[in-house]
């Protein structure tokens, strides 16, 4: 029975990657690639402060999403696993919050560049208000609407396994905890967040690799002013430089294994689930 599933993500999954390794020591001109076996890609990226520029800033979407999406998305699920008593009530209200996912990202994440805008809602509301006396420039085309559409496009992956792992817990626990004495932030920091932990963990890494993989968002949102490990490759492969996008992508996919093994580190998401 393995064998089968072997041989797919061998070919679906493995052998790409390898590939994408093996072009990365190739050569290229500004009119061909050729093979051969060089660290030329590796020096130029390495070599590069605009390398350095990029992947801080992937970081820094990548840790600010993260906190964003945690806050929210822990809330939601601590809401509806431990505020909603009806099984009925939770699947409605979780199923209303996969409502913006039946539709694209793009769609989702372009339809805030009208809200932001100059003249859009979001100014125009303020200005009425006489909050501010002129529009806001830095709402759109800037980190903040960057920043804005990641989490929206994101913070389900962090409700659903955090939901999925409150549902298991114990409800005899958290009486035992309020039997005790203890008060509902004792009970929600000493309890529920140590047994939520796996979902955490996987919440994470969902929103990190997303984030840091994206470069469609990153493009539209920032309106090009901004750029992220995934516009890099994008801008090498619209270029034909596929050795160089394959160089970046091989350092990326190493990168986000080292953040993956690092959060895997704080918890045993194969033995706590």
């Amino acid at each position: 029975m393995a064998s089968p599933l072997v041989l797919v993500l061998s070919v679906f999954l493995v052998m790409p990657i390898i590939m994408i390794a093996i072009v990365s020591f190739w050569g290229a001109t500004e009119w061909s690639i050729y093979p051969a076996f060089q660290f030329d890609n590796y020096a130029f990226l390495f070599g590069s402060d605009v390398t350095y520029r990029v992947f801080f800033n992937t970081f820094k979407y990548a840790f600010i999403t993260w906190v964003f999406c945690l806050g929210i998305g822990f809330t939601a699920a601590y809401f509806l696993a431990f505020h909603v008593r009806s099984l009925t009530w939770q699947v409605a209200l979780f199923l209303l919050c996969t409502i913006p996912f039946w539709t694209s990202n793009i769609i989702r994440m372009i339809s805030w560049i009208p809200f932001l805008g100059r003249n859009g809602l979001a100014n125009s509301t303020l200005m009425s208000w006489g909050v501010i006396d002129e529009p806001l420039e830095w709402l759109l085309f800037s980190d903040f609407s960057v920043i804005l559409a990641f989490v929206h496009l994101y913070t389900l992956f962090m409700v659903v396994p955090i939901f999925n792992t409150m549902m298991r817990i114990d409800r005899s626990l958290i009486e035992a905890a309020a039997d005790n004495g203890a008060s509902g932030w004792q009970t929600l920091w000493h309890v529920i967040v140590p047994l939520t932990k796996p979902g955490i963990m996987i919440g994470t890494i969902f929103v990190v690799t997303l984030v840091m993989g994206d470069f469609i968002t990153v493009r539209f949102m920032s309106g090009s002013q901004s750029a992220n490990v995934g516009r890099l490759i994008s801008n090498d492969i619209s270029l034909l430089q596929y050795p160089s996008a394959s160089a970046t992508a091989v350092v990326l996919l190493v990168t986000v294994l080292l953040v993956i093994g690092i959060l895997l580190r704080f918890v045993d998401i194969r033995k706590e689930l």
